[in-house]
Order: structure tokens, then sequence, then C-alpha cells
């Protein structure tokens, strides 16, 4: 994720940052969440 505006994200693949950028709706995104103690990535 590289920028996010009021009702959408703008994201780059993994690997491939300086790739095509795509532009999703917030509302279809789903956030990431893991259980447990993992810290920061």
């Amino acid at each position: 994720m590289i920028e996010v505006n009021e009702d959408h994200i703008v994201a780059v693949q993994v690997g491939n940052e300086q790739g095509e950028k795509l532009t999703l709706k917030a509302a279809d995104v789903t956030p990431y969440s893991e259980g447990g103690d993992f810290g920061l990535c």
C-alpha cells in the first residue's frame, strides 16, 4: 500500500514496487490480522 485516500487505496504488488499502481475501493479491501504477538513487519 502506498497511498490511502478517503474512499480508495493505491497499492503495488510485493516485489514489484516500481510496477503498475492498482487503485482499489477501500470498501472492497479486507484488513489483514493475525492472533498472537508477532510484532511489526
